[in-house]
């Protein structure tokens, strides 16, 4: 199989996961020929900050030519505060699968519960969300409506969910678009619709039909 030319991806995973999570998601954008590869860092030992420095230096090593993220839950707020924290940073769009821009209502449970040691470092991140997208930036969201997962006994899910992440809570004004699939959680990284979607994203920066 030929290695793919297109554009770079950096895939990034979220709290309590690892790379290799995202390697059913990285082979599918390869196959639409992007060049991708996964952004490994501990998420609850270290916290968002060492993360983002760390991004922000594997960008501009990999510029000036455009370079996509995608993230997944934490992974795109990640994303996220890395375009707005650096300036001179090479172009690209922004995905971000399940991510609570919002903040996240399960984690503030969590932190109600005295049980948010088990975000780690990222918890403030979590429960905060972010105030307000990158300027200059297009950004995508595609969340999950299939209620399943351990976040539903700790949020206050007002609406669809996808069983950690409620809708609403994926939503900031200014995204590019916003698309919802029947996933939950966890599997929007091995949904094949939601491959075929950020894929169009990074092509387009618009979901396709």
């Amino acid at each position: 199989m030929r290695e793919p030319t297109g554009p770079r991806v950096i895939l990034l995973h979220g709290v309590w996961m690892r790379g290799f999570t995202l390697w059913p998601l990285a082979r599918r954008l390869r196959g639409f020929g992007f060049r991708t590869e996964v952004f490994d860092y501990a998420s609850l030992v270290h916290g968002p900050a060492p993360s983002v420095d760390r991004l922000a230096a594997r960008l501009l090593a990999l510029g000036p030519g455009p370079v996509h993220l995608v993230g997944h839950s934490l992974g795109g707020l990640v994303a996220l505060e890395t375009a707005d924290s650096y300036a001179g940073l090479p172009p690209g769009r922004i995905v971000c699968l399940g991510s609570p821009l919002a903040g996240s209502s399960a984690a503030r449970g969590m932190a109600r519960r005295r049980l948010g040691f088990w975000l780690g470092r990222s918890g403030t991140l979590l429960r905060s969300g972010l105030h307000a997208l990158p300027p200059g930036r297009e950004v995508g969201v595609v969340a999950g409506s299939h209620a399943v997962g351990l976040g539903k006994w700790f949020g206050d899910f007002d609406g669809l969910n996808d069983g950690t992440v409620a809708v609403w809570e994926t939503r900031l004004p200014g995204l590019a678009d916003h698309r919802v699939v029947p996933a939950s959680h966890s599997g929007l990284l091995v949904n094949a619709r939601v491959a075929d979607l950020v894929a169009g994203f990074l092509r387009d920066g618009r979901f396709p039909a």
